[in-house]
């Protein structure tokens, strides 16, 4: 007992003067920290930079030629501040009884993530400029204004139902057909994104790409499992008939066959373009089913192909074709030319990383989607009127008195472009 209080009482007279010397230390710490001059009171905060591109010189082909594409944008989804992310900034003050307990907020559960895209594969565009596209990683089909920069969504178990959305069209009325490989189905939405109707459970197999005649009222899918394009009535959803052969296991390479078609899309004549994926071709057909001619071969190089998906045709009948493999967009003539191509490996503006999808709007936008990442790039095509229209002012400019327009270099790779054959010659 004895022994105790000693070592007691020795204990507090350490602990006393460990006491009295940290409070003499902070003392006089305070004091020299009040007269030290403060430097860092005025330390302007760190400045976020953002880079941003000059699309002037995102053009294709280079300068001094007459420009035929334009780069403008791209989109990857809903917009966010990216402080609203750091959980720092977000930190909420927590109550005393949340101290005194020792709780430890959860700054995660406080901020929601913005939906972005990861998997965009089909792409559209209705009658008011506004850009659709399905993502398969998602779940959804994003709603963009390019305008404006809102978003909206319809997303699965939600607004709808989806199993593997893929291939999206629009009629005039805004009206959105979906193809939907799980579910083996088309949906129909209204222009307030309700769904309306399905369709083509009891015909398809696995639909990929779609397109719409509007002045026919067809709707053409792709169904890829069955090698097939099978029509349809836009308006009964009534299958009216099919183009290709199925049952042969992705083996036929006649013409007016298929082998593993992925996309679909129709010029203003109403004939129809297929990009048959396994041949490494393109097969062309009337607004009768019939078979008008091909072009592609399998190759490494401009002007082939390595896996074509995205389809699309201009307003001067120009085929514009996505190359996955390749991660080019080629433009052609309807005999098979190659008149221009942009694009290549890579994640920059005017590169691409997995290409799937394009679409071109009545505005002349060209949209292609890519998977890795997710984004959306939006170019502007100058027509062939147009073109005509730029070469004449060039012609007929003054020349700058001692001054010698010399182009810039072109970096390696396919970024920029190889033009083969002017567009509209």
């Amino acid at each position: 007992m004895l022994k105790q209080t000693i070592n007691s009482s020795t204990v507090l007279k350490a602990s006393v003067g460990a006491i009295a010397a940290l409070i003499l230390f902070v003392s006089a710490a305070s004091a020299f920290a009040d007269k030290a001059p403060r430097k860092t009171a005025n330390k302007p905060a760190p400045q976020r930079i953002r880079a941003s591109v000059n699309r002037d010189l995102l053009v294709w082909p280079n300068p001094p030629a007459v420009a035929r594409i334009r780069w403008l944008d791209q989109l990857t989804g809903e917009p966010f501040d990216p402080d609203a992310l750091n959980p720092a900034k977000n930190k909420k003050k927590q109550s005393w009884m949340d101290r005194l307990a020792g709780a430890q907020p959860d700054e995660a559960a406080n901020i929601k993530i913005p939906y972005q895209l990861i998997r965009p594969y089909g792409v559209a565009v209705d009658s008011k400029g506004t850009i659709y596209t399905a993502d398969e990683g998602v779940d959804a089909i994003f709603i963009f204004n390019p305008d404006t920069k809102a978003v909206q969504l319809i997303r699965n178990d939600h607004e709808a139902r989806f199993g593997l959305i893929n291939g999206l069209a629009l009629d005039d009325n805004d009206r959105l057909f979906v193809s939907d490989g799980r579910l083996r189905q088309i949906l129909v939405f209204n222009s307030r994104h309700e769904q309306e109707s399905s369709f083509g459970a009891d015909v398809l197999a696995r639909p990929g790409g779609i397109a719409l005649d509007r002045e026919n009222r067809f709707l053409y899918v792709v169904d890829t499992e069955n090698d097939q394009v099978v029509v349809f009535d836009a308006d009964s959803f009534k299958l009216l008939r099919r183009i290709g052969v199925s049952g042969k296991k992705h083996t036929l390479t006649a013409p007016g066959t298929f082998s593993l078609p992925t996309n679909v899309a129709v010029d203003r004549e109403g004939n129809v373009f297929v990009t048959d994926t396994l041949n490494n071709r393109v097969e062309i057909f009337d607004a009768d089913g019939n078979f008008i001619s091909m072009f592609g071969k399998h190759g490494d190089g401009p002007g082939y192909f390595a896996r074509p998906k995205g389809i699309a045709v201009d307003c001067d009948g120009h085929i514009w074709v996505v190359d996955t493999y390749q991660d080019r967009v080629q433009v052609f003539d309807r005999e098979g030319r190659l008149l221009i191509y942009l694009g290549g490996h890579g994640g920059y503006p005017g590169q691409f990383a997995d290409a799937y999808g394009i679409a071109i709007d009545k505005d002349n936008r060209v949209i292609v989607s890519e998977q890795y990442p997710g984004r959306l790039q939006l170019f502007r095509y100058v027509t062939d009127a147009e073109a005509e229209e730029a070469r004449k002012k060039q012609v007929n400019a003054p020349a700058a008195p001692s001054q010698k327009q010399v182009p810039p270099a072109s970096p390696k790779g396919d970024s920029t472009t190889a033009r083969t054959k002017e567009l509209g010659e």
